[in-house]
């Protein structure tokens, strides 16, 4: 299967650009012009998502949990990797529930995977799929639980084993690895009915297969075409159970990086269509799921029209590019930062998310990517796209907003909005801004996302600031916004405004060399943004995105002295 590009014009300019500015620093990408960087307004809504491995505790857990004071480590190492994912921004983790055949919770039908005791079969004494989900939501992010289909690890280990006693004609055997059979209409019962556990028992927002393909080992001795419809009756098999009780779970998967070849691109014989015999975009098509995330670990013209391929191939449905982030390590290819940061500008351009593979490698800042995303690509919290496929009905808005302020704090509680469909329960979106009202369309002014509770209390230490609250269903889709009448919270007096002009803040005379030269830049509402130095009389703020903050000059204690507030606007072409 050859596809004809209908983008080959958009492309080719596209890939000039990109060649062009290949070493260009991560804070001079205006050439590009990308949506959310340098003035473009950030997207409120994206999908911003990591996969967080279990197997072999590559992602986590790194110690074992053979008594409940080492259980109590391993979910305190859980809470600050969710800790350090939701100040980059992620709204989105895919969490590996199904490893080989073996799972980390307790389920009726596989045994419990040894990443998290240390011995496979033996349970860590607490449900970790559980505490993921909980420490999940309390942070405004998805959990969606990462399915490993096919294969089900090596022929003597526990899973295989397993399954082998339990259902011998199920599983194939090539060389030492046990795989599910694609070719037996029992495996899509079994996986069907292996995902419905999940979904029945917890509260996931979304079902992410995994290799659900042919092995590439695989001998393939009927016509590819029958093939790929073996592959489809599993999806459709999973898709229908999963959806039959909780259709507001997003059902997805990451499939192989290149759909197929291209008429100005070969796939170089690796593709999901032809080799693997994944109809990808012919599920998001027919809709039998709601999202892809195909593994896209390539650069150069291996990513680039493959890329919007997807996302011209997305019938309206989530494409979500995973990154091979990994590939950055000394230990694999080397990657310079900018090659990821270029793919992440282009996904945004086509409208898509993006994915890190893997977690620890964001996590552990690998070349500058988590500082990357965390300053520049993803500094303002975004929602996950809306299911308006499966349920378009917006939800009513919250009512009896009201605001009380306590030592510059402000204290805001509402009544709860309904659901105008059957989603189970409603969340909430609160948003803060020093103009009335609030705008609810700008990312910025996002504070809060997907929360729980019917009150929270907002700590706007720079300004006096106005509120607005809005209603969100398990579909993501948002009520109109309740607004607060007047401004709570935060100090009194009027800031005064420094001068800026091409990317620079005149800093005043008052802030003498008493203060150290550093400068703390912070956003209304006293988020940290940025920590700079000057000698100069200007302080450069290029790096920073549009909007209005708070200037902090830093003495020799760290201690701060608010010098002012200035506006960064983009520069007019």
């Amino acid at each position: 299967m050859v596809k004809q590009l209908s983008f080959s014009n958009r492309f080719l300019l596209l890939f000039f650009a990109l060649s062009t500015a290949t070493m260009l620093c991560a804070k001079s990408f205006s050439f590009f012009k990308p949506n959310g960087l340098n003035g473009w307004k950030m997207p409120k809504r994206e999908v911003r998502a990591v996969w967080l491995t279990t197997i072999g505790g590559l992602d986590w857990p790194h110690s074992y949990a053979q008594n409940e004071l080492m259980a109590g480590r391993q979910k305190q190492e859980l809470r600050d990797i969710l800790d350090k994912l939701q100040r980059a921004g992620i709204n989105t983790v895919l969490f590996q529930a199904r490893v080989r055949g073996t799972v980390v919770y307790p389920s009726q039908l596989e045994p419990w995977d040894g990443c998290l005791s240390g011995v496979p079969g033996r349970s860590p004494g607490y449900d970790p799929l559980a505490f993921a989900i909980d420490e999940c939501h309390k942070r405004g992010m998805e959990l969606h639980a990462w399915v490993v289909t096919i294969p089900v690890g090596k022929w003597n280990a526990l899973g295989c084993k397993t399954l082998r006693s339990k259902y011998p004609h199920l599983i194939k055997r090539i060389g030492e690895e046990g795989y599910m059979d694609p070719e037996n209409t029992a495996t899509a019962t079994y996986l069907a009915n292996f995902c419905k556990e999940i979904t029945d028992r917890y509260d996931v927002d979304g079902i992410h297969l995994d290799y659900i393909r042919y092995p590439e080992t695989w001998k393939i001795n009927i016509a590819h075409d029958a093939a790929r419809q073996n592959i489809t009756t599993i999806v459709r098999a999973i898709g229908e159970k999963v959806k039959a009780s909780k259709p507001w779970i997003k059902y997805s998967c990451s499939p192989i990086g290149k759909f197929s070849d291209l008429s100005r691109f070969a796939s170089n014989g690796w593709n999901a269509y032809a080799k693997v015999c994944q109809d990808a975009q012919g599920w998001l098509r027919d809709g039998l799921m709601d999202a892809l995330f195909p593994m896209m670990y390539f650069q150069g013209n291996h990513f680039f029209p493959f890329a919007i391929d997807w996302a011209e191939q997305s019938y309206g449905r989530m494409l979500v590019p995973g990154l091979g982030i990994y590939f950055m390590s000394p230990s694999e290819k080397n990657w310079s930062l900018d090659v990821i940061t270029r793919e992440m500008q282009v996904a945004r351009q086509y409208g898509m998310g993006h994915a890190y593979f893997r977690s620890k490698f964001f996590t552990d800042n690998l070349k500058g990517i988590y500082t990357y995303a965390q300053r520049v690509f993803t500094p303002t919290l975004a929602l996950p796209p809306a299911m308006t496929w499966e349920n378009n009905k917006l939800p009513a808005p919250p009512s009896e907003l009201n605001t009380s302020e306590e030592q510059g704090k402000a204290i805001i509680s509402w009544r709860g909005g309904r659901s105008a469909n059957n989603s189970p329960y409603i969340l909430y979106n609160v948003y803060a801004s020093t103009s009335y009202p609030v705008d609810v369309t700008d990312a910025r002014n996002l504070i809060a996302m997907r929360y729980a509770k019917n009150h929270i209390v907002v700590s706007p230490r720079n300004a006096q600031m106005y509120f607005a609250v809005t209603s969100i269903d398990r579909y993501g889709n948002e009520s109109q916004p309740l607004q607060t009448g007047k401004a709570a919270g935060g100090v009194k007096s009027e800031l005064k405004m420094l001068a800026y002009s091409d990317g620079k803040v005149s800093l005043p005379k008052s802030a003498d060399a008493t203060w150290g030269r550093v400068w703390v830049v912070e956003t209304l509402q006293g988020q940290h943004v940025a920590t700079l130095s000057s000698m100069a009389d200007k302080l450069d703020v290029r790096s920073i995105n549009d909007g209005v903050y708070v200037l902090r000059a830093l003495n020799s204690k760290g201690v701060g002295h608010r010098l002012g507030m200035f506006t960064k606007k983009a520069r007019k072409l």
